[in-house]
């Protein structure tokens, strides 16, 4: 159960510190929201190191699956997605820029679930991934999660996809402010507005119904008067052109490309992994349950990434 009433120190907490005081083998996972499997197969795990160990400038692509470990739920596994255990749907981009009862809504939800979501630790795997960052094994990572945990992690060399809930920025100035700023603005806005709700979404609100959300105030930018949205594509947007190109860079300049936690089902991501299958690199999956790459990719691994990433061992490629 969370409660609107619990920010407590969460601004001060969410200033992407890096998450210095745990190593990789301290961590205990959160499987809440991981769907079942089996343990990593020893002749798997041999294929997974063959295929980093040949990689001079590796790729990496991470999905929701990535931070499901760190408490943090998906949308589509089967059992424990969000898709799954209910009828809800992300907003949609264009009825939180139109409709001021929707944003309402949104804002609400968030609210009561921000000091929860924040709150949300790198686990095994995103850590795995910043430290082959460090030995430059990994050339670049993209993200299509808005969690922030990679940052937190101390992933340098990253581009996040859809942006991250940590930002807010007007529709119509272009200022920016931290959620955790906001969530100040929310409390002074509403001194008495209380509501507590069960469940989280992975974009970090909660489940609450419109007669709970019906006299909470959203403020306005404090630059302009326009609309607060957070730095996130939502559903029926579109990343960027300028965002894609430099992701496409990226890639131009990697052998081999790797996925972790992800199905590709959204296009936004799938396009990268379709220019490496035409560039002909090698692709490996980790995910639990069927990708939309799997027919091209070669090599597909049904694990949890924190349980098979610290298995394998990567070296700086240049010694």
């Amino acid at each position: 159960m969370f409660s609107a009433r619990k920010l407590s120190g969460v601004c001060r907490a969410i200033r992407f510190h890096h998450f210095r005081s745990h190593s990789v083998s301290r961590i205990s996972p959160n499987l809440a929201f991981v769907p079942a499997c089996l343990p990593p197969d020893p002749m798997e795990v041999e294929e997974l190191q063959r295929f980093v160990s040949n990689s001079k400038r590796l790729f990496v692509m991470t999905g929701a699956g990535i931070s499901t470990e760190s408490g943090i739920p998906d949308y589509r596994s089967e059992g424990v997605g969000l898709y799954a255990r209910t009828d809800r749907r992300p907003i949609q981009h264009a009825e939180f820029v139109r409709s001021a009862s929707a944003r309402q809504r949104y804002w609400a939800r968030n609210f009561v679930g921000w000091p929860q979501f924040s709150s949300h630790q790198p686990n095994t795997a995103h850590l795995v991934l910043r430290d082959w960052e460090k030995v430059g094994k990994l050339h670049w990572l993209v993200t299509q999660n808005v969690d922030a945990l990679h940052t937190k992690a101390g992933s340098q060399r990253m581009t996040e996809l859809h942006g991250c809930t940590h930002r807010v920025f007007c529709l119509a100035c272009g200022d920016q402010i931290l959620r955790c700023e906001l969530q100040e603005h929310f409390e002074a806005l509403n001194p008495t507005w209380k509501a507590e709700a069960f469940g989280v979404a992975p974009d970090g609100d909660v489940f609450l119904t419109d007669e709970q959300v019906r006299n909470f105030q959203v403020p306005a930018c404090s630059k302009c008067g326009g609309i607060l949205k957070p730095d996130v594509t939502f559903f029926g947007d579109t990343v960027s052109r300028e965002k894609v190109n430099f992701v496409h860079q990226r890639l131009a300049e990697s052998d081999s490309m790797l996925v972790a936690g992800s199905s590709m089902q959204v296009y936004s991501g799938y396009r990268f992994a379709l220019a490496a299958w035409e560039k002909k690199l090698p692709i490996a999956i980790l995910n639990i349950g069927p990708t939309r790459l799997d027919h091209f990719a070669s090599l597909k691994l049904n694990s949890r990434c924190g349980e098979l990433l610290p298995l394998i061992v990567a070296h700086d490629p240049t010694r």
